[in-house]
């Protein structure tokens, strides 16, 4: 697996989210808002289908209930509001839908979207706001999550451990990908 980085400046995920929500398609801007907002794996992310984001009522649902994929593990996902939101886009735009199909379908066979292809989206999104000097993919929606969460929320690592499903604090640590600009930053601010 190659390595791959967060996107670490919230004006380009502002760029993103704006240049995705003005597209014909509303899936591409609900698969990069949930992917953010949701930390999942992008297998995870891809094989939700519209029941999973519903609750009895065809309501949008406050949580996500998955089996992931990786670890097999039942796993509770909230839904905060800007995934309510993208969700709200999403069905506004789609309209009525069947509870069975998968939620990020294929624009070529209604099946669902494969991992390359969100790969290529994902690659495409940071190209077009500028972000090329690194390597992004589909792990760099889940990874943004975490270094958003450290970096500008001041979430404890070990929550983030627990929310990412780490094992050790050392894994996390290791997935942020804590920068040496970030050190020399502590560095200048801790000057006794």
């Amino acid at each position: 697996m190659n390595f791959v980085e967060p996107i670490r400046d919230p004006k380009k995920i502002v760029a993103i989210k704006k240049m995705l929500k003005g597209q014909e398609n509303p899936r591409d801007y609900l698969l990069f808002v949930l992917g953010i907002n949701s930390a999942l794996r992008i297998g995870d992310l891809l094989r939700l289908k519209i029941e999973d984001v519903l609750d009895n009522q065809g309501n949008i649902a406050q949580h996500l209930y998955i089996k992931e994929q990786k670890t097999h593990k039942q796993k509770k996902v909230k839904l905060n509001d800007s995934a309510i939101e993208a969700l709200k886009f999403y069905f506004n735009k789609e309209g009525s839908t069947n509870p069975e199909q998968p939620l990020f379908r294929s624009l070529r066979s209604q099946k669902i979207l494969g991992r390359t292809m969100a790969w290529r989206l994902i690659n495409d999104w940071c190209k077009d706001v500028g972000l090329t000097a690194q390597r992004y993919g589909t792990h760099t929606l889940r990874k943004t999550w975490a270094y958003m969460a450290r970096r500008y929320k001041s979430v404890p690592l070990e929550l983030i451990q627990h929310k990412l499903g780490h094992s050790t604090p050392s894994i996390t640590r290791r997935y942020i990908g804590i920068t040496s600009d970030e050190i020399e930053n502590v560095e200048n601010h801790v000057n006794l």
